[in-house]
């Protein structure tokens, strides 16, 4: 059974925005992340400038909604928003510098590469990326934000659709189901056929109990 969409929590998501933004003019963009705790596979940011519309009723933290539903709700929202841009940051790289600050690069790409200027960043999580824009970093916000829940869903929707390339050129990990995440199909499978160039090296590999 598919649940309906509440409106009452869109209005909630809406009006966090509306509040953060005070007398300020201007776009306002959310950032958030997806593939931070995987084993194998980038991290990926996105930074979405969008407008709240009938269409995007559904928007919602993106780990909230169907594969399906985001699948849907990403392309309405590359289509209607104002911007949107992607950060994808190798597991190479997580490896050398550590998935926070891969995190953070990740971050930063997705808000360079914006083609409006954003008066105000909204980023989900403790920290904030080095930006050249007025920021707020904001605990669980894509729960609370229309724009970083918009964000959450690029972001995902991105990651899932690399992870299914990848599924084609290292097939036995079952990353159509896992998208890299430590499941305990994907740990028996490193086990069973070791590591991949796309599995992040400095990732601790649990028990798959």
């Amino acid at each position: 059974m598919t649940m309906r969409p509440s409106r009452e929590t869109f209005e909630r998501l809406v009006g966090f925005d509306r509040e953060r933004m005070g007398s300020r003019t201007g776009p306002l963009a959310g950032v958030d992340e997806a593939g931070r705790g995987a084993l194998a596979g980038p991290v990926v940011a996105a930074a979405v400038v969008c407008e709240p519309c009938e269409e995007l009723l559904g928007v919602r933290d993106s780990k909230l909604l169907p594969e399906s539903t985001r699948e849907r709700l990403r392309d309405i929202i590359v289509e209607r928003c104002a911007a949107w841009s992607a950060g994808v940051v190798e597991p190479g790289v997580i490896d050398r510098i550590n998935i926070l600050k891969a995190t953070m690069e990740a971050m930063k790409i997705a808000v360079e590469g914006l083609k409006v200027r954003p008066s105000l960043v909204i980023v989900d999580g403790r920290d904030l990326p080095d930006i050249p824009f007025p920021a707020e970093a904001v605990t669980g916000g894509d729960n609370k934000s229309f724009s970083v829940a918009a964000a959450s869903i690029v972001a995902k929707v991105t990651r899932d659709r690399i992870m299914r390339e990848q599924e084609k050129l290292h097939p036995g990990y079952g990353f159509l189901r896992n998208k890299g995440y430590g499941t305990r199909e994907h740990i028996l499978a490193i086990r069973d056929r070791g590591s991949t160039i796309i599995h992040r090296r400095s990732f601790r590999v649990g028990s798959g109990e």
